[in-house]
């Protein structure tokens, strides 16, 4: 909806006029104050308990609070065209997150030049003032409108839910990972990281002089990492799989070596970590603005997966997110559109699915399809369309056709929706961490605490 603002010119002011703007101190107003300021008081940043008073602060800039007199001046009296000539502030009380707001304006003097006088406020709701002041402007000399939706939206880049995780994580005890082929500076700099924060207990695995290389480049000390020095890559992960195995090992990470060198030594039937589960890849994803994460599967592993294949990608997934805090996740079986069509073999499998959950051959969640993916993860689409579904515009996870949408899906969220992504390798015996080349060291660290969460939830 279009909202004009007018303004009031000079000579139809008149002492004794007042105008109001009112807001809700949200959150984001914190971070897009911070950014805009350069003040990075932490006793700003929502949610943080930096003076250790055991709460969070959450205390509203008093400049930004200060600011929305300048909404006042600047919407309405006198409104659009109007410039600051002084303004004094004293500061009575504090905002916090949630506190609703009401900046207040009043004419008290005319003055020559188009100079007005107004003595301003900031109250809360209940009538205290916060700040108090007055402002002299230069009031417009003609009559003027503007829409007030003419400005670019914002987007705050907020992670609170890998945020939630790493917490969650990082009082476990670590988790002994065999790490193949750290013999580069990102995935060795990715496994040292994580031992920082005490999700894994490193054994690198790969040629010695190769990653004593990358820690000098790195300037980081491996005095107290095991290393195990294994020429090739194929070896590498082999002895990888044998530490796992005899027990020597939790979890299996991946360097730099070729996905598909490492899942051959996983697969293999008598000496790998086969389970009786496909082994499918989950991608983890901290969306902006997205109220919880997203599970994304199968993007890595499984190319055209079958009926059967799906079965066990589903079930893995929903395992992850139960092992991440999703009690109950609900499912979207995903296609092209939201009605079964005997011509697109995905919607066929996706009713399959749901029907198959219904009668509890997959275990755990809410499984839905076929949805399309405006109506899966949006509630106005899934209701424009008429779908009546308890997965409908509230899915946790999404399950896609074949490897290329999914692989597309994710990609598109972490370098245009700017998502932050992590993953493992589910239905082995452990999990596999599997790290990209493109990765940074954010995504190497969650992926390490989602392994450590799933690990300890098995366990329980």
């Amino acid at each position: 909806m279009t909202t004009t603002l007018h303004n009031t010119p000079y000579d139809q002011i008149k002492v004794g006029m007042e105008a109001t703007y009112e807001r809700v101190c949200e959150a984001d107003d914190f971070y897009v104050s911070a950014h805009a300021s350069g003040d990075l008081n932490p006793l700003h940043i929502p949610k943080d308990d930096r003076d250790g008073n055991g709460e969070s602060e959450g205390v509203a800039p008093s400049l930004w609070v200060a600011g929305l007199i300048s909404a006042v001046l600047g919407n309405h009296l006198p409104g659009p065209g109007t410039l600051y000539k002084t303004q004094n502030l004293r500061f009575l009380g504090r905002a916090h997150e949630g506190d609703h707001l009401i900046a207040k304006a009043k004419v008290i003097a005319k003055l020559p030049d188009y100079v007005v006088q107004l003595e301003t406020t900031v109250e809360r709701a209940d009538g205290q003032v916060i700040v108090e002041g007055e402002a002299e402007v230069i009031a417009p000399r003609s009559s003027k409108s503007v829409k007030a939706d003419s400005l670019p939206g914002l987007t705050v880049r907020s992670y609170e839910h890998f945020d939630r995780l790493l917490d969650l994580a990082r009082p476990l005890p670590p988790l002994i990972t065999a790490v193949v082929v750290p013999e580069d500076r990102k995935s060795l700099g990715g496994a040292l990281l994580a031992a920082e924060n005490t999700l894994i207990e490193p054994l690198l695995i790969g040629n010695k002089d190769k990653i004593f290389d990358a820690a000098e480049r790195l300037g980081k000390d491996l005095t107290h990492c095991e290393i195990i020095d294994v020429a090739g890559h194929r070896q590498a992960a082999s002895t990888a799989v044998s530490l796992v195995r005899e027990g020597k090992a939790q979890a299996i990470m991946k360097g730099q070596l070729h996905t598909d060198e490492l899942l051959a030594q996983i697969v293999k039937r008598d000496q790998g970590l086969r389970t009786d589960r496909r082994l499918s890849h989950v991608f983890v994803m901290d969306v902006p603005g997205l109220d919880h994460l997203l599970f994304i599967s199968d993007a890595a592993i499984n190319i055209a997966p079958d009926l059967e294949a799906k079965v066990d990608i589903v079930q893995n997934a929903i395992d992850l997110a139960q092992a991440l805090g999703q009690e109950n996740p609900k499912v979207g079986i995903l296609s092209a559109i939201e009605t079964v069509n005997t011509k697109i073999p995905s919607t066929m499998d996706a009713a399959i699915l749901s029907k198959m959950a219904e009668r509890g051959q997959i275990k755990g969640g809410i499984v839905d399809g076929p949805l399309a993916m405006d109506n899966a993860i949006d509630i106005d689409a899934a209701v424009t369309k008429g779908i009546t579904s308890l997965v409908a515009g509230r899915a946790d996870v999404l399950v896609v056709p074949n490897l290329e949408s999914g692989n597309m899906l994710a990609k598109e969220l972490a370098f245009v929706a700017h998502a932050e992504v992590c993953g493992v390798v589910m239905g082995a015996q452990c999990p596999v961490i599997l790290t990209s080349r493109a990765d940074d060291d954010k995504a190497r660290l969650m992926s390490c605490a989602v392994a450590l969460l799933y690990a300890a939830s098995q366990k329980a």
